[in-house]
């Protein structure tokens, strides 16, 4: 896996991937103002002020119209889903505004860049994560939310990606999106032969070696588990080893296709469980701090009864027990304080109550 990681980060190490992501894969209006030949990759270490350090990411700028805008571009891929995403990203984040400040590459009048987080998904099963911070973190009792953090990241789920979603002009990260979901080698085979086109220029020799050596030692050895993948230099010898092979190979990928089908039932089933625990404990979080938050209010009219009236009658107690508003608690409470008797605090419960639950 870190190999399968180190390679896409040396795909989109390049300016031409980078462009090729988000011209055909991000939506927003803001990339058609985007000048592309300002594309330039920023050192991706930041240093925290308790000095730990984050080498893994890669962050790219580019000029929009007369501003810098900052693309995080997140490049830890993995095989599940990972809940929290939104937190790490948040954290990545403040190192990252934290270094711009130390720099002092700010925006005029001292104010930060934007930042628009990535992410790229390449696991088997969907991504089923929360895209914003905000729903991971519970709104708690009346005005706390206000508080609750915002963060939303952009998620390119390449398995998501259907064949219509795959722009059929040249783009460079649309040709790596098919070499991952090809079916069999002849599939492969046909993607190579755009890519020697699309990347026959001199200066492009580097892109054109990272994906030979990502095809070579990544993802045919991968498909073709036991099977001896010659040593290739060149996108070429690629193509002529795919069509020396391709009845022989294609047997091979087929028979991987089905142990991968099994596993991916296997994962998704784990990953589905996963998801419902996560849910489960966010709705249980909630409904705990609801009935706290009105057991407490409840708890707050008794009092206040008590010291101005004396012992609450039964039925008031059992009329208050079944409020179950939290807002209707707090006119009550209220009342409690402001009423001139027992009764008339009673015939106050009795038009707030109603007699009946509220939830």
């Amino acid at each position: 896996m870190m190999e399968y990681d180190a390679s896409y980060k040396t795909f989109f190490s390049h300016p031409e991937m980078v462009a090729d992501l988000l011209r055909g894969f991000v939506p927003d209006p803001w990339v058609a103002q985007v000048d592309f030949s300002t594309l330039e990759l920023v050192g991706g270490s930041y240093v925290s002020d308790d000095l730990r350090t984050r080498e893994d990411d890669l962050v790219w700028r580019m000029q929009l119209r007369d501003e810098w805008v900052y693309i995080y571009l997140l490049l830890e891929f993995q095989s599940t889903v990972d809940p929290f995403m939104a937190v790490r990203l948040m954290t990545y984040l403040g190192l990252l505004y934290q270094d711009l400040i130390r720099r002092r590459n700010l925006a005029p009048g001292l104010r930060l860049p934007p930042v628009v987080p990535l992410v790229l998904y390449n696991g088997m099963t969907r991504w089923r994560a929360a895209l914003d911070i905000a729903e991971l973190v519970w709104t708690g009792p009346v005005g706390l939310s206000v508080y609750r953090p915002q963060l939303r990241y952009l998620l390119i789920d390449e398995g998501a990606l259907g064949e219509d979603a795959l722009p059929a002009t040249r783009n460079l990260a649309a040709a790596l999106f098919r070499l991952e979901h090809s079916r069999e080698p002849d599939d492969v085979r046909r993607v190579v032969e755009s890519l020697i086109q699309w990347l026959a220029a001199p200066e492009q020799i580097s892109l054109r070696r990272a994906f030979t050596v990502w095809l070579g030692r990544v993802l045919l050895p991968a498909r073709l588990p036991g099977v001896t993948v010659p040593a290739v230099a060149e996108l070429k010898e690629v193509r002529s080893m795919l069509a020396e092979r391709v009845i022989e190979w294609t047997k091979d990928w087929k028979q991987q296709g089905i142990e991968a089908g099994r596993q991916e039932g296997l994962q998704m089933g784990l990953q589905e469980g996963l998801q419902m625990g996560l849910q489960e404990g966010l709705q249980m979080g909630r409904r705990e701090g609801r009935q706290e938050g009105l057991g407490g209010m409840r708890e707050n009219v008794f009092t206040v009864l008590e010291v101005r009236f004396g012992a609450t009658p039964l039925r008031i107690r059992e009329s208050l027990e079944r409020i179950g508003d939290l807002a209707k608690l707090k006119q009550l409470h209220r009342q409690a304080i402001l009423a001139a008797s027992l009764e008339e605090f009673a015939q106050v419960l009795t038009t707030e109550g109603n007699g009946h639950r509220d939830n």
